[in-house]
């Protein structure tokens, strides 16, 4: 099989093509990326020494390359996006022409090349946020109520994809998967930015009062869910919500965890001013991919984060140079000057 991955040098692309390699060593792998700040081949260098795989970069908005690209190719596996939503309150327009512009040209390419699958990996964001205490999670069905310009832009990707589908006759698949986390992940996110902000002995900033929820995936279940997905040809048109998790977990009782794990006090966490139209909770119901394909979590929340602490313990030489690259972006902000501190809280 030839695969075409979108956003191969970013966290879960990454993940992805070296899952796929070792699990299908016989298929061919090209991974399109533009590397930007988020994209760091370093994070491939297992898969450069296979002759199977091979890297190419450009940018998913350039129709001329997508078309040469596509062609010959069976499968594409599309991460490629802006995805950061503090990012996106930044600066959203960067986001809509990544995300649905970049999108709706790899979808043209993919029709016009015929394409066996195209699968889109989503986010659960475009659901918006569920009620702060209840039962309710997300499943597949659930209107989109997006609250930031990346989720905005995301659910306008999610309704073109299911437009080919529909109108063009594409056979696409989407996954909307939760929160993913492990090795790789740049240390902007919540969980590698509270382990390396501590290794660092800086601070682990937590916006508001902390009691966000969010639902937690380990990247290489989402990986063997994707895998199940593409291979299964019942699952042309269909979408499937992806999580990790059984329980709510705010984000105050995951840098918790943390500490705990890396022994060290709750002290080290600094209340900040949380952001614009931040989400309280999300919570996903992925019953539908566990009871059609089988898939679910291969271990549970504890076990998957104290080998992802691990990891970043003993790869400082991957995640230091990204930080001190970014320096400008992290003080700007997480730093006391930028963000007003709530002083004495009591949460």
């Amino acid at each position: 099989m030839n695969v075409l991955v979108t956003g191969g040098a970013g966290f879960i692309g990454s993940n992805f093509i070296s899952f796929w390699l070792e699990k299908y060593p016989q298929d061919k792998i090209i991974n399109l990326d533009k590397l930007t700040y988020a994209g760091n081949l370093s994070s491939l260098r297992e898969a450069q020494k296979n002759k199977n795989y091979k890297f190419v970069k450009g940018d998913i908005c350039e129709a001329n390359l997508i078309d040469k690209l596509t062609k010959d190719i069976d499968l594409i596996v599309h991460f490629a996006a802006e995805s950061h939503v503090d990012r996106s309150i930044l600066g959203p327009q960067v986001f809509v022409q990544t995300n649905v512009i970049g999108t709706q040209v790899l979808l043209d390419a993919a029709l016009r090349n015929k394409v066996k699958r195209f699968h889109y990996v989503s986010t659960d964001e475009v659901f918006g946020a569920l009620p702060d205490k209840g039962e309710e999670k997300f499943c597949e069905d659930w209107p989109f109520r997006p609250n930031s310009p990346y989720a905005a832009s995301k659910a306008a990707a999610d309704c073109l994809v299911r437009a080919y589908c529909q109108t063009f006759g594409l056979p696409v698949s989407v996954t909307n998967c939760s929160n993913n986390y492990g090795p790789y992940q740049f240390p902007e996110k919540l969980i590698p930015l509270a382990i390396t902000n501590l290794m660092e002995e800086k601070k682990v900033p937590v916006y508001g009062d902390g009691m966000q929820v969010r639902d937690w995936l380990y990247v290489k279940d989402h990986c063997q869910a994707i895998d199940l997905i593409v291979h299964d040809s019942d699952s042309v048109g269909e979408t499937y919500c992806i999580g990790g998790l059984n329980k709510d977990i705010p984000n105050l009782e995951v840098i918790k965890k943390i500490l705990k794990i890396m022994e060290a006090k709750e002290s080290e966490i600094e209340y900040v001013k949380d952001r614009p139209g931040h989400d309280r909770r999300y919570s996903v119901d992925w019953i539908k991919v566990s009871k059609k394909l089988g898939w679910r979590p291969e271990n549970d929340f504890d076990t998957w984060l104290e080998k992802t602490v691990k990891w970043y313990r003993n790869n400082t030489n991957w995640w230091k140079p990204l930080k001190e690259k970014q320096k400008e972006y992290f003080k700007k902000q997480y730093s006391s000057e930028e963000k007003k501190k709530i002083k004495n809280c009591r949460f």
